[in-house]
């Protein structure tokens, strides 16, 4: 396959739903050769067979990127199908501490927003440490090592998912909004670290994006309604939206842009009133 990844081995973090499974279809649809790794190995699975059945390279890798030996399995494993690591998006993650990734189209009976256990005078230390350990030590992980084997060949581009919750703060949500600003800082230090190794490290900070993440949330009439009458551009984004900017920032097109953030959230964080 050709296109703006043609040939371009690239590792997904959290390839197997939402932002990473439309990231793992999309850059294939460039001609990307995609490791699809996720925590839960069947449907990682599944997005492979979607990539092969479309013409496309994939193989599955079972992850939990919170664990050191499990990355550093995944960056050798993907050298090992496909020689070399190009790309990778650092897409793994969880909204809080009992996340549980599901379908997207799944429906969720209880919001996570209605759980007093959810504010910080009655976090938890575990839920906390659970929720820093995915969406800031994973990405930790994942850059570290799959820069590891970049900086073995060419070089390449790393793109990590940080969040608009990263610059502004949500109700009941401390744990993921301090993971995801310290994403958005970790993003920046990899970025000149890494340039002498020829890797670009950038981020992407969504919006409002339907998602099994979003799960009770985006089935609650109300709560989508009031995001949207936050949202300029009046709609909740797709996963599209997000692994076209990824696309972007991992292709040859990007090839002078590091050390920054794109925020596909319809201008919310533009909105002064967001």
């Amino acid at each position: 396959m050709t296109g703006r990844m043609s040939e371009k081995v690239s590792i997904i973090t959290g390839g197997a739903s939402g932002i990473g499974r439309a990231c793992c279809l999309r850059f294939a649809e460039e001609g990307a050769k995609i490791v699809v790794a996720d925590i839960n190995l069947e449907r990682a699975e599944a997005v492979a067979d979607e990539v092969a059945s479309a013409g496309g390279e994939a193989i599955a890798l079972n992850v939990d990127t919170s664990m050191p030996e499990e990355v550093a399995a995944m960056a050798s494993s993907a050298v090992e199908a496909f020689g070399r690591i190009d790309a990778c998006v650092a897409a793994a993650g969880i909204s809080h501490a009992g996340y549980i990734s599901r379908d997207a189209d799944e429906q969720v009976s209880a919001d996570r927003h209605d759980r007093n256990d959810m504010m910080l005078i009655d976090k938890s230390l575990s839920n906390w440490q659970r929720v820093l350990d995915v969406n800031l030590t994973g990405v930790m992980l994942t850059n570290q090592l799959v820069a590891q084997q970049m900086a073995k060949s060419e070089g390449g581009a790393i793109v990590n998912i940080a969040s608009v919750a990263g610059k502004t703060a949500l109700m009941g949500a401390s744990d993921y909004c301090v993971s995801k600003a310290g994403v958005w800082m970790l993003t920046k230090c990899g970025a000149i670290e890494l340039a002498r190794h020829g890797i670009r490290v950038n981020a992407v900070g969504p919006g409002y994006i339907k998602t099994s993440m979003s799960g009770a949330a985006t089935s609650n009439e109300a709560w989508v309604e009031g995001r949207i009458k936050e949202t300029p551009l009046r709609r909740l984004g797709e996963p599209l939206d997000i692994a076209n900017a990824c696309l972007y920032l991992c292709s040859d097109e990007a090839s002078f842009v590091t050390g920054e953030i794109i925020f596909p959230d319809g201008g919310l964080i533009a909105d002064s009133r967001s």
